[in-house]
């Protein structure tokens, strides 16, 4: 039996394809969808969405009457009552699931309601992306319907008064149908594990008894799973034990600085397909061979709305000055970054999601994720985004011959004026006067701002190069071991004071 038959009847796959209308149509149609759903709930009532869906022109109406807000903002007014129990606050029903946000800049997780109208719009389009499988002439048919390891977080989950919370994947995982069991590993009983070291070995352990056609999950914890089945067992390369694996569904980070290091572990070429699945919803997906970007997710379950993410309407902080207007998806243009607001399934009204994204092909609403509204660098204009930081990781992983694993920025004082601590994680040798100059000189080709300003304000850029080992073990001391967690990309606040007294404690260092 296979994971998906080629030979779905038409009128089921037509069913699942997105339709032919225009993208404004479509996501307007899901709003006035939603906005029925949830207009008998506290927050329909309190912002009067009967009103909106008799006035003329719904979305202007709802952009002018329903305030933006932030996680902080949106659960200290109307979800932390969900985690209470109240049924129909933004969302009609009670809330019995929580996804914890990866919580990569704050201290503690966030809780994000899950419902089963957000879970069902996160599995149809699950569905259409295999279904895309169709597009990739280099995928094996016989490789998608052997099984699929995914390393998400642990399905059993933490309880609360009436509530259950986890991590999305783990979540996930817990409610998936019962025909996709068969395929799903690590199963059952090795996904209920908390502990993410445990549920590693204890994948490890059972590796040479599964047939993997297609591995999913965040790139840097698919690598160390990986390398280590291929140190267990004495492997040239992770095919001679999985020979079937075809193709790998990453996201969460961006993938291209780790390529160098996860080809190393191959045996032979496979498809990297990038997916946008947020603990919000699932956003969007890459839906054909060599695209532009990942598709947008446009007639299911979110409705979007974009803000140029620029100093009119963002602070050196990253959060929204004011009461900005936004676009609808036909009012974008190609190559802007623009921060997502999102309202969704869950009861998420004008959230800003803190994601950036820019559009790379309009006619086709396919994007590439640029960064997060808090994780950039602009202390004297140079406006670094991340987007620019795996570029610059990439080009230098290329020309070095290096296995760059994990990395991450700081902005530090420099003698009155202000530089840039880079930190890489490799355990390749590196000549690092070679790396800092190829970063640099990246990044001036890559964005005017910042070339500006290394002739002025920016002054040093400062690269130390640790042990990859430095990096999990940082992630270990936080709590943050495997599932959705990943590496921040730009340290700020309490973070990076974390960070440095971490590595003043002994860590280890490439000098």
């Amino acid at each position: 039996m296979a994971l998906i038959d080629i030979r779905l009847p038409k009128s089921i796959a037509k069913a699942l394809r997105l339709p032919s209308n225009s993208p404004g149509r479509q996501q307007r149609r899901v709003l006035k969808t939603l906005l029925k759903k949830a207009r008998q709930t506290q927050f329909g009532q309190h912002y009067q969405f009967s009103e909106i869906l008799n006035s003329k022109v719904p979305d202007a109406v709802f952009r002018k009457q329903v305030p933006t807000f932030d996680y902080s903002t949106l659960y200290n007014t109307w979800w932390n009552q969900t985690l209470k129990g109240t049924p129909d606050v933004c969302w009609p029903g009670k809330i019995k699931y929580f996804a914890l946000s990866s919580g990569t800049s704050e201290a503690s997780s966030k809780y994000i309601p899950i419902t089963k109208d957000l879970m069902r719009g996160n599995r149809i389009v699950m569905i259409k992306q295999l279904l895309s499988l169709r597009n990739y002439d280099n995928i094996s048919w016989k490789s998608v319907g052997k099984g699929y390891l995914m390393l998400g977080g642990s399905t059993d989950l933490q309880k609360g008064p009436g509530y259950f919370a986890g991590d999305l994947s783990g979540i996930t995982a817990k409610k998936a149908p019962f025909w996709f069991s068969p395929f799903y590993k690590p199963g059952k009983k090795i996904a209920r594990t908390r502990d993410w070291n445990s549920k590693l070995e204890a994948i490890v352990e059972e590796a040479p008894n599964w047939d993997i056609g297609f591995v999913v999950g965040v790139p840097a914890w698919i690598q160390m799973c990986m390398e280590m089945v291929i140190e267990r067992y004495k492997l040239k390369d992770i095919h001679e034990i999985w020979p079937n694996l075809s193709f790998f569904c990453h996201g969460g980070v961006a993938f291209e600085p780790y390529k160098k290091g996860f080809e190393r572990l191959l045996g032979k070429p496979i498809t990297y397909i990038e997916t946008y699945l947020a603990s919000e919803g699932f956003i969007a997906y890459q839906d054909r061979q060599f695209p532009d970007g990942m598709k947008l997710v446009l007639n299911e379950h979110i409705f979007f709305e974009f803000i140029p993410f620029d100093d009119a309407h963002f602070d050196g902080e990253g959060n929204i000055i004011g009461m900005p207007g936004t676009l609808l998806i036909d009012g974008v243009e190609e190559n802007i970054d623009y921060a997502i607001l999102i309202s969704t399934s869950a009861g998420a009204w004008r959230y800003l999601i803190g994601d950036t994204v820019r559009f790379v092909n309009k006619e086709r609403s396919e994007i590439i994720i640029t960064g997060r509204t808090k994780h950039f660098l602009s202390m004297v204009g140079e406006h670094l985004s991340v987007d620019n930081m795996n570029r610059a990781i990439q080009v230098a992983s290329e020309k070095l011959n290096a296995s760059i694993t994990e990395f991450t920025v700081a902005g530090i004082p420099v003698d009155g004026f202000f530089g840039h601590h880079w930190y890489i994680g490799t355990d390749d040798a590196i000549d690092l006067v070679a790396l800092r100059k190829i970063i640099d000189e990246t990044l001036k080709e890559l964005n005017d701002d910042y070339a500006v300003e290394r002739a002025s304000a920016l002054k040093d850029i400062i690269v130390e190069v640790l042990p990859e080992q430095t990096f999990i073990a940082f992630m270990e001391s936080r709590g943050k071991m495997g599932g959705q967690h990943k590496f921040p990309r730009v340290l700020k606040g309490n973070v990076m004071e974390d960070w440095k007294v971490f590595l003043a404690n002994g860590i280890s260092k490439q000098k």
